[in-house]
């Protein structure tokens, strides 16, 4: 599995994006965006600008969008406009193929048991919205393993592509371990499921494995940087190595990964899938 680095361990933990990877809600952006878009006699939202905004924070993904949109409306009066047709269409949003089997089989037929959490960019606000009418399929999820886009315990402009948020979401599982006095699980137990580039990169800048889940356009829009991708080489995000590179710091999970840093073309440590359906539970280690 990997030709260029140690081989990835057994999967003791699964932790989640949301939007476009458990549910359609990147189908339901995109009807908005296009709306407002149109409204002002805009081009359509292509796909070499949506591949930027998926799983990023709300502000810094409105501020690619603004930039390339050049909208004759402040942000605020579009987001405005955006937020009132989203409230019309998430209610809508419905599981991907494969989302509810995974979900169940992960969280009821696994041993020894896999943990999962959610670590999502949406806000509380839209995760409402997108879940009210669907709770059956994040039950799974409890509580205090939801990790949200507006969550305090992540600071101001470390959403993804940084690596907090998969963290974060690591240490709600490890937090619940070490109160039941278990091992703890390491970035390199984990497995980060994702849609988008940002999103993998942030996964292999926690030193976790990932499962790269693209919606289709994505996919195509992305054809020939598909190795790039799953190596989460694909972005400027470079503030953790440099700073610990002026530090003369590097940090290591203890497989052999560097943590805070993507990894390498082909290292195994990620790999694409089309569906999520028939999920290959063994090849990770996993017992169904």
């Amino acid at each position: 599995m990997s030709a260029n680095g140690p081989k990835p361990p057994p999967i003791r933990a699964c932790l989640f994006d949301m939007d476009g990877l458990l549910i359609d809600s990147e189908d339901m952006y995109t009807i908005c965006t296009n709306a407002v878009l149109q409204e002002y006699g805009r081009p359509l939202l292509p796909w070499s600008i949506k591949a930027q905004l998926q799983g990023r924070p709300g502000p810094e993904a409105g501020k690619i969008f603004q930039e390339w949109a050049q909208l004759p409306i402040s942000r605020e009066v579009f987001q405005s406009k955006v937020s009132a047709l989203q409230a019309q269409h998430f209610p809508n949003c419905k599981p991907l193929p494969g989302v509810e089997t995974l979900l169940q089989t992960l969280a009821k037929r696994t041993e020894p048991p896999v943990a999962i959490a959610l670590a999502t960019s949406s806000h509380a606000g839209n995760f409402k919205i997108k879940t009210e009418h669907q709770k059956e399929v994040f039950t799974v999820f409890e509580e205090e393993h939801r990790v949200l886009g507006d969550d305090k315990r992540i600071p101001p402009g470390r959403g993804k592509p940084a690596p907090d948020i998969y963290l974060l979401a690591l240490e709600t599982i490890n937090a619940r371990l070490r109160r039941e006095g278990k091992q703890e699980v390491t970035p390199a137990e984990a497995l980060v499921f994702e849609d988008s580039v940002p999103g993998v990169e942030a996964g292999r800048r926690a030193g976790m494995q990932v499962v790269w889940c693209p919606h289709p356009e994505l996919l195509n829009e992305m054809s020939g940087k598909e190795d790039k991708i799953l190596a989460g080489l694909m972005s400027e995000h470079k503030e953790a190595e440099e700073k610990n590179a002026e530090l003369g710091v590097v940090k290591h999970d203890g497989s052999g990964q560097r943590k805070g840093a993507p990894g390498a073309i082909g290292d195994g440590w990620a790999r694409l899938y089309h569906s999520l359906e028939n999920f290959p539970y063994q090849d990770y280690g996993i017992k169904v």
